[in-house]
Protein backbone atom coordinates (compact mmCIF):
# COMPACT_ATOMS: atom_id res chain seq x y z
CA UNK A 1 0.00 0.00 0.00
CA UNK A 2 1.90 3.25 -0.90
CA UNK A 3 0.40 6.84 0.14
CA UNK A 4 1.07 10.27 -1.94
CA UNK A 5 0.14 13.97 -1.21
CA UNK A 6 -1.45 15.88 -3.70
CA UNK A 7 -0.79 19.73 -3.70
CA UNK A 8 -1.18 21.18 -6.73
CA UNK A 9 -4.66 22.76 -6.37
CA UNK A 10 -5.46 25.75 -4.15
CA UNK A 11 -8.98 24.89 -1.33
CA UNK A 12 -11.64 26.14 -3.67
CA UNK A 13 -10.22 24.20 -7.05
CA UNK A 14 -10.43 20.82 -4.85
CA UNK A 15 -13.90 21.54 -3.75
CA UNK A 16 -14.33 22.56 -7.52
CA UNK A 17 -12.77 18.93 -8.48
CA UNK A 18 -14.01 16.70 -5.75
CA UNK A 19 -17.45 18.22 -6.99
CA UNK A 20 -21.10 18.40 -4.57
CA UNK A 21 -20.88 16.61 -2.06
CA UNK A 22 -17.96 14.96 -3.12
CA UNK A 23 -19.59 13.30 -6.21
CA UNK A 24 -16.66 13.26 -8.24
CA UNK A 25 -14.36 12.37 -5.22
CA UNK A 26 -16.66 9.07 -4.28
CA UNK A 27 -16.37 8.18 -8.38
CA UNK A 28 -12.55 8.84 -8.68
CA UNK A 29 -12.24 6.67 -5.38
CA UNK A 30 -14.59 4.07 -6.86
CA UNK A 31 -12.80 3.77 -10.12
CA UNK A 32 -9.23 3.85 -9.16
CA UNK A 33 -9.68 1.94 -5.54
CA UNK A 34 -8.16 4.54 -3.66
CA UNK A 35 -8.64 6.43 -0.79
CA UNK A 36 -8.79 10.57 -1.09
CA UNK A 37 -8.58 12.80 2.09
CA UNK A 38 -8.37 16.26 2.06
CA UNK A 39 -5.89 17.55 5.24
CA UNK A 40 -6.08 20.74 4.40
CA UNK A 41 -2.47 21.45 3.44
CA UNK A 42 -2.59 18.73 0.55
CA UNK A 43 -4.85 15.68 -0.46
CA UNK A 44 -3.82 12.26 0.65
CA UNK A 45 -4.22 9.22 -1.72
CA UNK A 46 -3.68 6.03 -0.53
CA UNK A 47 -3.64 2.64 -2.74
CA UNK A 48 -1.52 0.47 -4.84
CA UNK A 49 0.70 3.15 -6.86
CA UNK A 50 -0.69 2.37 -10.37
CA UNK A 51 -3.68 3.50 -8.92
CA UNK A 52 -2.75 6.86 -7.45
CA UNK A 53 -1.08 7.48 -10.53
CA UNK A 54 -4.01 7.31 -12.53
CA UNK A 55 -6.04 8.99 -10.08
CA UNK A 56 -3.77 11.82 -9.99
CA UNK A 57 -3.86 12.10 -13.73
CA UNK A 58 -7.60 12.50 -13.58
CA UNK A 59 -7.56 14.90 -10.76
CA UNK A 60 -4.83 16.88 -12.54
CA UNK A 61 -7.05 16.71 -15.75
CA UNK A 62 -10.51 18.01 -14.18
CA UNK A 63 -8.20 20.60 -12.13
CA UNK A 64 -7.02 22.06 -15.86
CA UNK A 65 -10.53 22.01 -16.93
CA UNK A 66 -11.71 24.07 -13.73
CA UNK A 67 -8.83 26.37 -14.12
CA UNK A 68 -9.63 26.75 -17.83
CA UNK A 69 -13.21 27.98 -17.20
CA UNK A 70 -15.09 24.66 -18.93
CA UNK A 71 -16.80 23.33 -15.55
CA UNK A 72 -17.45 19.95 -14.69
CA UNK A 73 -20.23 18.13 -15.03
CA UNK A 74 -21.34 13.80 -14.32
CA UNK A 75 -20.49 13.51 -17.91
CA UNK A 76 -16.96 15.49 -17.74
CA UNK A 77 -15.70 13.47 -15.17
CA UNK A 78 -16.97 10.17 -16.11
CA UNK A 79 -15.38 10.99 -19.69
CA UNK A 80 -12.14 11.99 -18.09
CA UNK A 81 -12.13 8.66 -15.68
CA UNK A 82 -12.69 6.00 -18.47
CA UNK A 83 -10.01 7.98 -20.87
CA UNK A 84 -7.41 8.22 -17.91
CA UNK A 85 -8.45 4.54 -17.67
CA UNK A 86 -7.29 3.69 -21.62
CA UNK A 87 -4.13 5.48 -21.02
CA UNK A 88 -5.35 8.44 -22.94
CA UNK A 89 -5.18 11.56 -20.36
CA UNK A 90 -2.60 13.33 -22.42
CA UNK A 91 -5.09 13.90 -25.23
CA UNK A 92 -7.68 14.73 -23.17
CA UNK A 93 -5.46 16.85 -21.72
CA UNK A 94 -5.30 18.92 -25.23
CA UNK A 95 -9.01 19.38 -25.18
CA UNK A 96 -9.20 22.91 -23.41
CA UNK A 97 -6.61 24.52 -25.49
CA UNK A 98 -9.09 24.00 -28.30
CA UNK A 99 -12.47 26.85 -28.74
CA UNK A 100 -13.90 27.81 -31.53
CA UNK A 101 -15.47 31.70 -30.24
CA UNK A 102 -18.89 31.38 -31.62
CA UNK A 103 -21.69 31.82 -29.20
CA UNK A 104 -23.74 34.87 -29.16
CA UNK A 105 -22.84 35.36 -25.22
CA UNK A 106 -19.06 35.11 -26.47
CA UNK A 107 -18.94 31.69 -24.38
CA UNK A 108 -16.37 29.55 -26.88
CA UNK A 109 -17.30 26.33 -27.78
CA UNK A 110 -15.20 23.74 -26.52
CA UNK A 111 -14.59 19.94 -27.80
CA UNK A 112 -15.61 17.91 -24.88
CA UNK A 113 -14.12 14.31 -25.76
CA UNK A 114 -10.67 13.51 -28.11
CA UNK A 115 -13.71 12.13 -31.05
CA UNK A 116 -14.74 15.67 -30.89
CA UNK A 117 -12.09 17.47 -30.84
CA UNK A 118 -10.53 15.29 -34.06
CA UNK A 119 -14.17 16.48 -35.67
CA UNK A 120 -13.18 19.47 -35.69
CA UNK A 121 -9.91 19.57 -37.01
CA UNK A 122 -10.91 17.50 -39.47
CA UNK A 123 -13.28 20.24 -40.67
CA UNK A 124 -10.87 22.37 -40.87
CA UNK A 125 -8.32 20.46 -42.50
CA UNK A 126 -10.24 19.08 -45.14
CA UNK A 127 -12.97 20.11 -47.59
CA UNK A 128 -15.22 17.65 -47.46
CA UNK A 129 -16.02 15.81 -43.88
CA UNK A 130 -18.56 12.52 -42.86
CA UNK A 131 -19.07 13.18 -39.16
CA UNK A 132 -21.19 9.54 -38.19
CA UNK A 133 -22.05 8.52 -34.47
CA UNK A 134 -24.73 8.48 -32.02
CA UNK A 135 -27.38 10.91 -31.21
CA UNK A 136 -26.03 13.45 -28.74
CA UNK A 137 -22.38 13.35 -30.09
CA UNK A 138 -22.07 16.94 -31.20
CA UNK A 139 -22.04 16.44 -35.27
CA UNK A 140 -24.40 19.12 -36.06
CA UNK A 141 -24.00 21.46 -33.13
CA UNK A 142 -19.74 21.92 -33.55
CA UNK A 143 -20.55 21.70 -37.51
CA UNK A 144 -22.79 25.00 -36.90
CA UNK A 145 -19.90 25.81 -35.36
CA UNK A 146 -17.24 25.94 -37.51
CA UNK A 147 -19.80 27.26 -40.19
CA UNK A 148 -20.34 30.54 -38.14
CA UNK A 149 -16.37 30.41 -37.61
CA UNK A 150 -15.51 30.34 -41.17
CA UNK A 151 -18.77 32.60 -42.14
CA UNK A 152 -17.22 35.57 -39.17
CA UNK A 153 -13.57 35.09 -40.11
CA UNK A 154 -14.76 35.84 -44.45
CA UNK A 155 -13.44 32.23 -45.06
CA UNK A 156 -16.88 32.09 -47.17
CA UNK A 157 -20.40 34.27 -48.27
CA UNK A 158 -23.00 32.12 -47.14
CA UNK A 159 -24.03 29.13 -44.57
CA UNK A 160 -26.36 26.30 -45.91
CA UNK A 161 -28.26 23.96 -43.92
CA UNK A 162 -29.98 21.40 -45.31
CA UNK A 163 -31.76 17.18 -44.27
CA UNK A 164 -33.86 15.48 -45.76
CA UNK A 165 -37.83 15.59 -45.10
CA UNK A 166 -38.11 11.94 -44.16
CA UNK A 167 -41.07 11.33 -42.16
CA UNK A 168 -40.40 9.28 -39.00
CA UNK A 169 -43.74 7.44 -38.10
CA UNK A 170 -45.90 11.03 -38.88
CA UNK A 171 -46.97 11.70 -42.32
CA UNK A 172 -45.83 15.01 -43.67
CA UNK A 173 -49.60 15.48 -45.08
CA UNK A 174 -51.26 15.31 -41.98
CA UNK A 175 -48.81 18.45 -40.49
CA UNK A 176 -50.76 21.74 -40.74
CA UNK A 177 -49.79 24.73 -42.82
CA UNK A 178 -48.11 25.10 -46.24
CA UNK A 179 -45.01 23.25 -47.62
CA UNK A 180 -42.81 25.79 -45.49
CA UNK A 181 -44.62 24.94 -42.21
CA UNK A 182 -44.56 21.41 -42.76
CA UNK A 183 -40.83 20.88 -43.35
CA UNK A 184 -39.39 23.31 -40.62
CA UNK A 185 -40.17 20.74 -37.82
CA UNK A 186 -37.34 18.67 -39.93
CA UNK A 187 -34.67 21.59 -40.15
CA UNK A 188 -35.63 22.92 -36.41
CA UNK A 189 -32.55 21.53 -34.71
CA UNK A 190 -30.61 23.65 -37.26
CA UNK A 191 -32.34 26.98 -36.32
CA UNK A 192 -31.78 26.02 -32.59
CA UNK A 193 -28.24 25.54 -33.20
CA UNK A 194 -27.84 29.25 -34.92
CA UNK A 195 -29.86 31.06 -32.52
CA UNK A 196 -27.33 29.54 -29.56
CA UNK A 197 -24.72 30.88 -31.78
CA UNK A 198 -25.76 34.20 -33.21
CA UNK A 199 -28.62 34.85 -31.61
CA UNK A 200 -32.39 34.70 -33.10
CA UNK A 201 -32.54 38.38 -34.32
CA UNK A 202 -29.16 38.05 -36.41
CA UNK A 203 -30.50 34.33 -37.66
CA UNK A 204 -33.48 36.38 -39.10
CA UNK A 205 -31.20 39.11 -40.78
CA UNK A 206 -28.91 36.76 -42.56
CA UNK A 207 -31.91 34.68 -43.50
CA UNK A 208 -33.33 37.54 -45.37
CA UNK A 209 -29.66 38.50 -47.08
CA UNK A 210 -29.48 34.74 -48.05
CA UNK A 211 -26.48 34.66 -45.89
CA UNK A 212 -28.12 31.70 -44.50
CA UNK A 213 -30.55 29.20 -46.00
CA UNK A 214 -32.23 26.45 -44.58
CA UNK A 215 -33.57 24.01 -46.95
CA UNK A 216 -34.94 20.62 -47.21
CA UNK A 217 -32.89 18.06 -49.06
CA UNK A 218 -34.45 18.74 -52.70
CA UNK A 219 -34.09 22.45 -52.86
CA UNK A 220 -30.22 21.54 -53.53
CA UNK A 221 -30.90 20.05 -57.41
CA UNK A 222 -29.66 21.88 -59.82
CA UNK A 223 -27.34 24.38 -58.33
CA UNK A 224 -23.75 24.80 -57.80
CA UNK A 225 -23.14 26.31 -54.33
CA UNK A 226 -19.60 28.34 -54.29
CA UNK A 227 -18.03 30.41 -51.63
CA UNK A 228 -20.52 28.20 -49.07
CA UNK A 229 -20.08 25.96 -45.73
CA UNK A 230 -22.51 23.79 -46.42
CA UNK A 231 -23.89 20.71 -43.97
CA UNK A 232 -26.21 17.95 -44.84
CA UNK A 233 -27.72 16.59 -41.55
CA UNK A 234 -29.81 13.64 -40.69
CA UNK A 235 -27.77 12.08 -44.13
CA UNK A 236 -28.36 8.31 -43.45
CA UNK A 237 -31.82 9.31 -44.58
CA UNK A 238 -30.66 9.90 -48.18
CA UNK A 239 -31.07 8.00 -50.88
CA UNK A 240 -28.01 6.89 -52.90
CA UNK A 241 -29.21 9.19 -55.44
CA UNK A 242 -29.75 11.97 -53.37
CA UNK A 243 -26.69 12.14 -51.57
CA UNK A 244 -24.61 11.82 -54.86
CA UNK A 245 -27.07 14.88 -55.71
CA UNK A 246 -25.81 16.92 -52.75
CA UNK A 247 -21.89 16.05 -53.03
CA UNK A 248 -21.55 17.21 -56.20
CA UNK A 249 -23.16 20.21 -55.76
CA UNK A 250 -19.85 21.45 -54.28
CA UNK A 251 -18.76 24.84 -55.52
CA UNK A 252 -14.98 26.77 -55.73
CA UNK A 253 -14.32 27.85 -51.92
CA UNK A 254 -16.87 26.11 -50.38
CA UNK A 255 -17.11 23.09 -47.74
CA UNK A 256 -18.60 20.39 -46.72
CA UNK A 257 -20.15 18.48 -43.42
CA UNK A 258 -22.10 15.47 -43.83
CA UNK A 259 -23.66 14.24 -40.39
CA UNK A 260 -25.63 11.42 -39.94
CA UNK A 261 -26.59 8.38 -37.35
CA UNK A 262 -26.53 4.82 -39.09
CA UNK A 263 -28.17 3.33 -36.50
CA UNK A 264 -31.42 5.77 -36.99
CA UNK A 265 -32.70 4.98 -40.42
CA UNK A 266 -35.98 6.07 -41.28
CA UNK A 267 -36.09 4.68 -44.94
CA UNK A 268 -38.47 2.25 -45.65
CA UNK A 269 -35.42 0.04 -46.76
CA UNK A 270 -32.83 0.84 -44.91
CA UNK A 271 -30.29 -1.58 -46.61
CA UNK A 272 -30.56 1.74 -49.44
CA UNK A 273 -29.16 4.28 -47.31
CA UNK A 274 -26.74 6.33 -49.76
CA UNK A 275 -24.63 7.34 -46.24
CA UNK A 276 -23.76 4.25 -45.68
CA UNK A 277 -22.83 3.69 -49.64
CA UNK A 278 -20.88 6.74 -49.44
CA UNK A 279 -18.88 5.90 -46.62
CA UNK A 280 -17.99 2.62 -48.19
CA UNK A 281 -17.76 4.86 -52.04
CA UNK A 282 -15.52 7.69 -50.86
CA UNK A 283 -13.35 5.76 -48.26
CA UNK A 284 -9.60 7.06 -49.33
CA UNK A 285 -10.38 9.40 -51.24
CA UNK A 286 -8.11 12.49 -50.81
CA UNK A 287 -9.54 15.57 -48.98
CA UNK A 288 -12.45 13.35 -47.77
CA UNK A 289 -12.70 12.33 -44.10
CA UNK A 290 -15.04 9.72 -42.93
CA UNK A 291 -14.88 10.56 -38.62
CA UNK A 292 -16.69 7.94 -36.69
CA UNK A 293 -17.47 8.86 -33.39
CA UNK A 294 -18.62 6.07 -30.47
CA UNK A 295 -20.61 6.02 -27.22
CA UNK A 296 -17.42 7.70 -25.41
CA UNK A 297 -18.41 10.90 -27.62
CA UNK A 298 -21.71 11.51 -26.04
CA UNK A 299 -22.12 14.49 -24.19
CA UNK A 300 -25.56 14.41 -23.09
CA UNK A 301 -27.03 12.56 -19.68
CA UNK A 302 -25.19 9.59 -18.93
CA UNK A 303 -27.85 7.33 -19.76
CA UNK A 304 -28.00 8.25 -23.33
CA UNK A 305 -24.54 6.48 -23.33
CA UNK A 306 -26.26 3.22 -21.49
CA UNK A 307 -29.37 3.19 -24.03
CA UNK A 308 -26.93 3.50 -27.13
CA UNK A 309 -24.82 0.59 -25.89
CA UNK A 310 -27.73 -1.31 -24.49
CA UNK A 311 -29.10 -1.14 -28.07
CA UNK A 312 -25.87 -2.05 -29.84
CA UNK A 313 -25.50 -5.29 -27.38
CA UNK A 314 -29.29 -5.96 -28.40
CA UNK A 315 -29.12 -5.74 -31.92
CA UNK A 316 -25.75 -7.86 -31.83
CA UNK A 317 -27.39 -10.75 -30.39
CA UNK A 318 -30.48 -10.30 -32.70
CA UNK A 319 -28.20 -10.33 -35.72
CA UNK A 320 -26.49 -14.06 -34.30
CA UNK A 321 -29.46 -15.30 -33.62
CA UNK A 322 -30.67 -14.60 -37.50
CA UNK A 323 -27.57 -15.79 -38.32
CA UNK A 324 -27.68 -19.20 -36.68
CA UNK A 325 -31.21 -19.31 -37.56
CA UNK A 326 -30.12 -19.06 -41.51
CA UNK A 327 -27.34 -21.52 -41.22
CA UNK A 328 -29.38 -24.11 -39.70
CA UNK A 329 -31.89 -23.94 -42.41
CA UNK A 330 -29.26 -23.44 -44.86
Amino acid sequence: MAEQIWNAAQPDEIAAVFGSYDTNLNLIQRQFHVVIVNRGTGVKITGAQADIDKAVQAMEVLLQNVRGGAGLNDQTVRYVVSMVEDNAAEEVRQLSADAVSVTVTGKPVRPRTVGQKHYLDAITNNTIVLGIGPAGTGKTYLAVAMAVKALRAHEISRIILTRPAVEAGEKLGFLPGDLQDKVDPYLRPLYDALFDMLGAEAVARNLEKNVIEIAPLAYMRGRTLDNAFIILDEAQNTTSEQIKMFLTRLGEGSRMVITGDITQIDLPDPRRSGLTEAMRVLKGVDDIVIHEFSEKDVVRHKLVQDIIRAYASYEHKNHSNQERKRNRNG
